[in-house]
């Protein structure tokens, strides 16, 4: 086929898809007539049709030599009126209003035979009520004709219902479940009130009219009769209460009606049933529980009807769920959580109001954890129901063990307990990839680190105020430390392996990957911290003479060598100069970090101004301790001064590993300048610090003038040397800054007091400085010149 003969099919197809069009138009426009005629007011006349001419398609010619056309297969145009189809719509408009009309029905059928009878059959058994209360009150029927015509009524009402069960099956049920509550009506007076019927036999009867109201919701398949039947049970001792305090008859008639609800669920998941009755029941418990005046009453029967309740409703509430292994939405969470809190708030505050059962509060909290326990255990073994609900009832486990710890124990072994749990947690939501166990070791890593800082704050407190000795390493807060590091340790190589967290908690990992490496840190610093003071502490304590034996006063009648105190804080500046070098050499050696990186570089520069300050002022105080002992008493030894030389000796430690972070190429940075300036200022500071400790040891004069002006411009010049000989400009321009200082130092302060002499020393010597330096620039001025080009 060539292009002409395509062209002409295409044509002829195209011709008919319009008229087919026309058509359709022609159809849609009388609809739009009829409609319009409907929705006006009192217009019942169908307008008349529109009826399109007839349209005939045009006699095709063949123009292709050889082409055959079938035109029989093209479709032809409508040439009928299109009344014929507009009459065909009436039916489906009239569909239409007819179903309107049975939305109106069937809500008046609610009302008329739904829900009318249910409010009928509830101000029945109200007014019942009410009547049989004022022929009480008044002594119109005796008790035993009272009982007889309760259970009369109630027998000939479930008989009605029976009967009309057939033809009238929500009306029978409504009228069942009013027989049931008439039934507990009845029995609950004939009881408590009459005592014609023994409890055995009233609790026997209630349990048969409890097994019959499940049978018949059961078989009715009618909610409505479990809520008359059973929750509106609920009302009735209160309604027929004398305010004899009968609560354990009235707490066991509650557990019968809840145990049916229970046997409910295993069929039937009600929620409205179940909501009723668990709200209620919490209610009317709590509020009795509440109001006693005497907190040792009904200590037995408050707990017994208590765990009762809450087990009744733990199993209704996973009954119908594990049964049909449906996953469990968000109000089923809420149930079961709060039930499990409310029993455990119900269960704490009965137990700590009686004395004799205060300490058992731990216990009753780590109960609930194994009631949790074996429920999650039996529904793993079983396979009862989805992992979600494995894990949640697993989760509330672990709450509790939680939860015991500190109402159970104190001290270091809260922290032990909290700080494993938070691991444990830890690794399971990462190796194991579950979601909920990182929820709930988040809050448990911060928990652990608070109680350790409780922890390391207590025993300040109790040193302060006493005396006591307790040795290093070898003692409880050591051993506790020891554990919370090595999970947090443990913690941290999990984070690093297994750093992918479920996309929900992305912000939570990247919290714990910051914080658990910065928990870790704090701790072992302040954990060694602790024990270098203890050291010193109970040497301070072993120091003690009394000087008074006859009086049993500690003050004045006693010293101390308080130097131990001073060598204290000294040891704990070695300490830190050396924890910090060896964060940065693990950074460099093994880590290879680079936001770890800036931190260690933030901590050295911190470590080093507190040492070059607050260190090295330490330092001179046991110096002059050593020269002028504080107490006669005590002999100072050379130890004070040997301490110094161990400090210097580890912050030159700290300076190489300085010097070694900023080769490394973690920080990302160019920091050899500031480096530089870091390295020599300390360098100047040490010796000055050195300079002053070797004169004051000689007992020279005039130490902090004389030497220190000869010393900085010494330090002036070999800044100027390397400047020239490292080509670094920064250095050069530092030691003029420097010689600068000195000389301001020589005019404004060192002149006024030093000797002739001195004074003769000094300005020579400066001199011989300066035209050194002078001389130096004249002789490498082609290095500066050289130096200025590069830099340009």
């Amino acid at each position: 086929m060539d292009k002409s003969e395509k062209l002409n099919l295409l044509l002829i197809k195209l011709e008919n898809l319009l008229l087919r069009q026309q058509g359709f138009e022609a159809e849609i426009q009388a609809l739009r007539n009829e409609v319009r005629a409907l929705q006006s007011l009192g217009s019942v006349t169908m307008p008349s049709a529109i009826n399109p001419e007839p349209t005939t398609i045009p006699p095709i010619r063949n123009t292709v030599p050889g082409a055959v056309i079938q035109t029989s297969a093209i479709p032809q145009p409508r040439t009928a009126p299109i009344s014929p189809s507009a009459s065909q719509n009436q039916p489906n408009l009239a569909e239409r209003f007819k179903r309107e009309n049975m939305v109106k029905s069937d809500f008046e059928k609610f009302i008329g035979e739904n829900l009318i009878s249910k409010i009928g059959i509830l101000i029945l058994i109200i007014g019942v009520a009410i009547g049989a209360k004022y022929a009480i009150d008044h002594d119109m029927i005796s008790p035993l004709t009272r009982i007889v015509l309760g259970y009369a009524v109630g027998v000939g009402l479930m008989a009605f219902a029976i009967k009309l069960k057939v033809k009238y099956e929500n009306f029978s049920a409504v009228l069942v479940s009013g027989a049931i509550a008439i039934m507990y009506f009845i029995t609950y007076a004939a009881y408590d009130f009459y005592a014609l019927i023994p409890q055995a036999l009233a609790f026997a009867l209630m349990i048969v009219f409890t097994s019959f109201t499940v049978v018949a919701a059961i078989k009715y398949n009618k909610q409505v009769i479990a809520h008359i039947g059973l929750v509106g049970a609920y009302a009735i001792p209160f309604l027929l209460s004398d305010g004899s305090g009968k609560v354990g008859v009235l707490f066991t008639y509650m557990a019968i009606i809840n145990i049916g609800i229970l046997v409910l669920s295993f069929k039937k998941y009600w929620k409205p049933l179940f909501y009723a009755s668990f709200g209620l029941t919490w209610l009317i418990f709590v509020s009795w529980r509440l109001d006693l005046s005497s907190s040792y009453n009904y200590f037995g029967l408050a707990l017994l009807f208590s765990s009762l309740f809450f087990l009744t409703f733990y199993i209704t509430n996973l009954a119908y769920k594990v049964s049909k292994k449906e996953v469990f939405g968000f109000s089923d969470v809420i149930i079961l959580l709060l039930n499990s809190f409310v029993y455990y708030g119900i269960g704490y505050l009965i137990l700590s109001d009686n004395k004799n059962s205060a300490e058992l509060l731990g216990l009753f909290t780590l109960a609930n954890a194994v009631i949790h326990f074996v429920v999650c255990l039996v529904i793993y073994k079983k396979n009862l129901a989805d992992k979600n609900l494995f894990y949640l009832i697993l989760a509330m486990v672990i709450t509790f063990i939680t939860m015991a710890v500190p109402v159970q124990l104190d001290g270091g072994w809260v922290t032990v307990s909290w700080v494993v749990e938070a691991a444990v947690l830890f690794y399971l939501a990462r190796i194991k990839k579950i979601a909920i166990y990182e929820k709930l070791s988040f809050p448990l890593i911060f928990l652990a680190f608070f109680s350790l800082l409780e922890d390391w704050i207590t025993y300040y407190d109790f040193y302060n105020g006493n005396t006591i000795v307790i040795t290093p390493v070898f003692n409880v807060g050591f051993l506790t430390a020891s554990i919370f590091i090595t999970c947090f340790f443990w913690m941290f190589s999990i984070s690093k392996k297994e750093n992918e967290a479920p996309v929900q908690l992305i912000w939570m990992s990247k919290i714990l990957r910051y914080s658990i490496p910065a928990i870790l840190i704090f701790a072992i610093y302040f954990t060694f911290r602790i024990e270098i003071s203890k050291y010193f502490n109970n040497l301070l304590q072993l120091s003690k003479i009394n000087l008074n034996p006859k009086t049993k006063l500690d003050y004045p009648s006693s010293e101390y060598n308080y130097n131990y105190l001073t060598l204290k804080t000294a040891w704990i500046y070695i300490y830190t100069l050396f924890f910090a070098s060896i964060l940065s050499y693990l950074n460099i050696k093994k880590l290879k970090n680079g936001e770890f990186a800036i931190a260690n570089l933030i901590i050295n520069l911190l470590v080093i101004i507190l040492f070059l300050t607050l260190g090295l002022y330490n330092l001179s105080e046991l110096r002059d301790t050593y020269l002028i002992p504080e107490s006669k008493y005590f002999t100072i030894s050379s130890f004070n001064i040997t301490t110094r030389y161990v400090a210097i000796a580890f912050f030159a430690l700290l300076i190489v590993q300085c010097h070694w972070l900023q080769r490394s190429g973690l920080l990302k940075k160019d920091l050899k300048t500031m480096f530089d300036f870091l390295l020599y200022l300390s360098l100047l500071w040490i010796i000055s610090s050195e300079l002053i400790n070797i004169l004051e040891l000689s007992h020279s004069a005039d130490s902090y003038k004389l030497g220190l002006s000869i010393l900085w411009g010494i330090f002036s010049l070999f800044l100027i040397s390397m400047g020239l000989a490292k080509n670094k400009k920064h250095l050069r321009i530092g030691a003029m800054v420097l010689f600068g200082i000195t000389l301001i130092k020589l005019f404004f302060y060192d002149i006024y007091s030093l000797s002739t002499i001195a004074k003769t020393i000094v300005f020579v010597s400066l001199g011989v400085l300066l035209l050194i330096i002078s001389f130096l620039y004249n002789k490498y001025k082609h290095l500066i010149i050289d130096d200025a080009k590069v830099e340009n």
